[in-house]
């Protein structure tokens, strides 16, 4: 039988069976590169420079089994957004770039007992009343001013349940309970902490968004169930990261990782690849204040949580309580953990880099909180502002083929800047109201015109690769009602 390939130009890629296309390890490149997706996705993941990428990360020391690439992936900075990568905790490396710059960006889905009949009518005073109180844009604003960074930095969640912007059942539906405890606010700079200081509880700008969504699909009804989740069911996604924070403390390690380990950094084939060998001081460093990024983000969504319950309350007219407004999960989207993962065999602690990637744990896993032990992690794939999102729960094959991974979104088809050449905010927001009854606000319209639907890849399709890979099984579709953005 015939070899089937795919030729990406200077790439070919070998399939290895349904959906998971091999890079050949060639050269210096220590293992092969891998990438999960339909052809339909492989053709539009082969656009821009991702299979390089890919193939650049394949060098990192320490790397095990293979590099991977998401079915969303895209080009990003030295390394694919949606990309994925084991490396040898002990004598493997970090790298910043293989995290990115949004440090904890991630995703958190909360739900309420409400009925889309009982939002209808509501959906310009809930967009309005959204947008006047969570903080958008680029730059300031916050839920809280002059944030006392040294205590976020170090308790994450916990900080926010304590001053009353949470309750107990957060931490427990919050990946890690909301808290890093490696976190070291020692190794952030005080730059980053200054960046960081007015910005708590803020969206930010680019592709974050708060969203009021409906659930129009359950596909797995046992495991929806144990999730909370049913048919026209009201609930709301909260996509940000750590602002200016997170953005400062890959800044200032990619700058000091470049000048203390030359050495490393001229074996790879690419600079935005820069690393530290694992066991170094500025890998222990960078640990620490990557750990510190990730209590910030965490605590950001959760003052955003606060606000939205706030502003359901005044529009409903009932407690947020009454409307078991409960926090399902949030999912962190770029991120580097320490994990003990199997490796040909034998138990290998790894420092997991997910790069617009989610974790996707099986039933079992240690890591999983109480609640979801049983019956394996959520997963939330957002799509765009006009079509549908994904709940999913973590796959029994995501161990074996994705380090516990799957995709984290649609994925970018174009640039910001030819998406504001073919997409006029203003007429994007009045299509999606009047054709499909989407209510959006945004700080302007050039943001809805980079957001636009056209902009990005088919979710559905995105999903329906994980979900027949088992690295993500799909468990109930949303659609948005409104929508507010930076």
């Amino acid at each position: 039988m015939t070899e089937k390939t795919f030729d990406a130009g200077d790439f070919t890629l070998k399939q290895v069976r349904e959906y998971v296309w091999e890079l050949p390890q060639e050269d210096d490149m220590r293992v092969p590169g891998r990438v999960l997706a339909s052809e339909t996705l492989l053709e539009e993941i082969t656009d821009d420079k991702s299979l390089q990428q890919l193939r650049d990360t394949t060098h990192l020391p320490g790397i095990q089994k293979y590099a991977i690439a998401m079915p969303d992936a895209h080009q990003g900075y030295g390394f694919p957004v949606g990309g994925v990568a084991g490396l040898d905790a002990e004598n493997g490396c970090i790298s910043p770039g293989a995290v990115g710059y949004d440090i904890n960006c991630g995703v958190r889905m909360l739900k309420t007992n409400l009925k889309y009949d009982e939002i209808k009518g509501h959906e310009a005073e809930l967009v309005n009343s959204l947008f006047a109180n969570v903080p958008t844009g680029l730059g300031g604003g916050a839920v809280v001013d002059n944030a006392p960074v040294e205590e976020i930095l170090e308790r994450g969640v916990q900080w926010a349940v304590e001053e009353g912007y949470g309750v107990e059942s957060d931490l427990a539906h919050c990946e890690d309970e909301g808290f890093r405890p490696e976190a070291d606010p020692a190794k952030v700079s005080q730059k980053a902490k200054d960046r960081g200081r007015n910005q708590a509880g803020s969206l930010g700008s680019g592709n974050h968004f708060l969203e009021v969504q409906r659930v129009t699909d359950i596909y797995h009804d046992d495991v929806a169930r144990e999730f909370g989740l049913s048919d026209d069911q009201i609930v709301v996604l909260i996509h940000c990261g750590s602002r200016g924070f997170g953005h400062q403390v890959c800044t200032d390690y990619l700058r000091e990782i470049e000048q203390t380990h030359q050495g490393l950094l001229d074996e790879l084939p690419s600079k935005e690849l820069a690393a530290a060998p694992a066991g170094s001081q500025l890998a222990e460093d960078y640990y620490g204040a990557m750990c510190a990024a990730i209590n910030f983000a965490w605590t950001n969504r959760q003052l955003i949580t606060h606000q939205t319950r706030q502003v359901f309350e005044r529009v409903f007219d009932r407690p947020w309580e009454e409307m078991e407004m409960e926090l399902l999960y949030d999912v962190s989207h770029n991120i580097a953990k320490r994990e003990v993962h199997d490796v040909d065999g034998e138990d290998k602690e790894l420092f997991v880099h997910r790069k617009g990637a989610t974790r996707a744990f099986p039933a079992g896993r240690q890591e999983l909180p109480p609640a979801y032990r049983d019956v394996g992690q959520p997963v939330i794939i957002p799509g765009s502002m006009g079509a549908g999102s994904y709940v999913l729960r973590g796959g029994e094959n995501s161990l074996s083929e994705t380090f516990g991974s799957t995709a984290h979104g649609a994925g970018r088809l174009m640039s910001r800047t030819q998406a504001k050449n073919e997409y006029w905010g203003e007429d994007v927001m009045d299509d999606l109201r009047e054709d499909n009854e989407i209510y959006v606000k945004a700080e302007s319209g050039a943001t809805v015109a980079e957001e636009a639907p056209g902009v990005y890849k088919d979710v559905d399709e995105v999903v329906a690769v994980s979900d027949a890979l088992g690295i993500g099984d799909t468990v109930a579709r949303t659609y948005p009602v409104c929508n507010i953005k930076g």
